[in-house]
């Protein structure tokens, strides 16, 4: 079966690319606000003030953090002495669209508030790196190999764990639209070997990573215990890049029970320094076809 058609069945159909959620026009929106009121030398206690909130609200809504109100976004233009008619149309039309909900709002039973941030940029990023320690990057997981990730939870309910699988295989559909983002995933070799079920099952997740790691947009290294340590030996860690040049990368650091978001230029610089070095100490793109061959006759 090929890989689309095999996402195709397993998540039912592509995704609708108007969907990709509200996080990327919170953080344009917060980006121009922040450099709005810069330039006019206004701190954001200042700023919090006039539209009733916090420094911390400031900082959270300048990072695209959470959504916007219309009249707040109002009140902080004519602070900042935003008179062009034009201008403060398109930044209140952003601040619409940063509180229109994303497809998988859907699944909020399933999806906490530290990941919705994550989904969103995710569904939008036009590069995404990552590498992944203890487990297949979410993204190239099978549904049978999601499935016993997920019962991992404590706990789980049967309901809730269905959802969280469907919700995962609805993440990957971006893989297979027109236009996708390059996925650039380093496996560390103890993910590959690590079974989390049966031994058809990992076949099946070694078999779909062969398959996919051929897509011109996915490149697929593995981290082999040879390489001995390494510069991401702290844990996963994952890198997305949004569209347009005026906004920076984000650093996502998943977590057992949430998600944390470096977001100072110098740890930005740091982790992007890190992914650069798992990519050099990493076997090269064209040995993975081998590797993961290797490890299915050993399955």
């Amino acid at each position: 079966m090929g890989v689309t058609r095999a996402v195709t069945e397993r998540t039912g159909g592509p995704l609708d690319d108007r969907r990709s959620g509200p996080t990327v026009p919170r953080m344009i929106l917060g980006a121009r606000l922040r450099r709005l009121r810069e330039a006019r030398r206004i701190t954001g206690a200042e700023a919090g003030e006039v539209i009733r909130a916090s420094h911390s609200k400031i900082s959270r809504l300048e990072m695209g953090r959470t959504g916007f109100k219309l009249r707040d976004v109002d009140d902080l233009l004519t602070l900042y002495g935003v008179d062009d008619a034009a201008e403060r149309a398109t930044l209140l039309a952003l601040a619409r669209q940063s509180n229109t909900p994303g497809w998988w709002h859907a699944y909020h039973d399933v999806v906490p508030s530290w990941l919705n941030v994550y989904l969103g940029l995710e569904q939008a990023a036009v590069v995404i790196r990552t590498y992944e320690q203890q487990f297949i990057p979410g993204l190239l997981q099978t549904e049978g190999y999601s499935r016993a990730v997920h019962r991992l939870t404590p706990e789980p309910q049967d309901g809730l764990l269905e959802r969280r699988v469907e919700l995962r295989m609805a993440r990957q559909r971006i893989l297979h639209r027109p236009g996708p983002p390059h996925l650039w995933a380093v496996i560390d070799e103890a993910a590959l070997r690590r079974s989390m079920g049966s031994a058809a099952m990992m076949r099946e997740q070694l078999e779909y990573l062969l398959e996919i790691s051929r897509l011109a947009h996915i490149t697929l290294q593995v981290l082999p215990f040879s390489a001995g340590g390494h510069a991401a030996v702290g844990g996963p860690v994952t890198v997305l890049r949004p569209p347009g040049a005026e906004l920076p990368d984000v650093v996502y650091l998943e977590q057992l029970t949430g998600g944390v978001y470096p977001d100072k230029p110098a740890e930005i610089e740091q982790y992007r320094h890190v992914m650069n070095q798992v990519v050099i100490q990493a076997e090269p793109p064209t040995a993975t076809a081998d590797f993961l061959r290797r490890l299915l006759r050993e399955t």
